[in-house]
């Protein structure tokens, strides 16, 4: 599988970490910086490529999937997400990290390097990129909504239950 990965200077090590060990694994690895130490990068700039890369690959029919990093993966979470097609988690446990790609069918992980061991962190992507999405009909239906108002900024209409009105399960 190809991954694309980005960070900042919080994520640096985890980053140079990653690119051995996921080409050890039999990832191809694309690599997105930054390349050098520098504690005042943004990050921005490099988890936006990652994203794109990310997104422009899934669009044409890849299924490649993204990594970014910074101290607690906060920022590079929402700079991610603001790239159409991305769904990007803040993973803190293999648990989220399941249910990341289960539920939400991610496709970026977003770590943070000062919140973790390195095998931690290691351990969380290992089972992002190892789950596959469930494609269960409550989670395409969710996952469609997001879409849907990704490119039409319309909002999903309101369920009845919420208008006061009969639920399924009364």
């Amino acid at each position: 599988m190809r991954v694309h990965i980005g960070s900042d200077h919080a994520g640096l090590d985890l980053k140079d970490h990653l690119l051995r060990w996921l080409a050890d694994q039999g990832h191809e690895v694309i690599d997105h910086g930054p390349f050098v130490y520098d504690a005042l990068d943004d990050y921005p700039v490099f988890c936006l490529r990652a994203a794109e890369e990310v997104a422009a690959e899934r669009a044409a029919g890849g299924d490649s999937l993204g990594v970014v990093i910074g101290g607690s993966g906060n920022g590079e979470q929402i700079a991610a997400n603001k790239v159409i097609g991305i769904r990007s988690a803040l993973v803190w446990s293999e648990e989220t990290a399941v249910l990341a790609r289960e539920h939400n069918d991610a496709n970026v992980i977003s770590v943070g390097g000062r919140m973790h061991t390195l095998e931690e962190m290691t351990r969380f992507v290992e089972v992002f990129l190892a789950t596959p999405y469930t494609g269960e009909e409550r989670h395409a239906r969710r996952i469609a909504q997001l879409s849907s108002y990704e490119t039409t900024r319309e909002l999903p209409p309101l369920p009845e239950s919420a208008l006061g009105g009969p639920r399924d399960d009364a």
